[in-house]
């Protein structure tokens, strides 16, 4: 398990962030609801999203200088690629499926309030 978690590990946020945006607007989600996930959950802004894009920063760096992890993490509870997300062992794909899991729901049409935890 570990090595496939290591490839996922290195895999850089812009060669996903493609696929997320497109699984949003898909489903008539916009590209700016997507951000405002990610930046809701990391603590990032447009500045460094657009940094850690060019740089093709991979998702260990991502989670590990997000400037701070949403303290309503805690909320985000379900299954996502057959895992409940709240019993992820190793922290960062813990916080890779968060994202995933967010993203998911957005592509299901749920309100953004929701999806914010608020």
């Amino acid at each position: 398990m570990k090595s496939s978690n290591e490839r996922v590990f290195k895999m850089s946020f812009a060669s996903v962030y493609p696929h997320y945006v497109a699984k949003a607007e898909k489903k008539n989600r916009t590209k700016a609801e997507l951000d405002q996930i990610i930046f809701w959950l990391t603590g990032y802004d447009e500045a460094a999203q657009k940094s850690i894009l060019a740089d093709k920063t991979n998702f260990e760096d991502f989670f590990g200088n997000a400037p701070q992890l949403n303290p309503n993490v805690s909320k985000i509870t379900g299954v996502i690629c057959g895992c409940r997300v709240e019993e992820i062992e190793d922290p960062l794909m813990q916080k890779i499926r968060y994202l995933d899991k967010l993203v998911d729901e957005l592509a299901k049409g749920k309100p953004m309030e929701k999806i914010l935890r608020n």
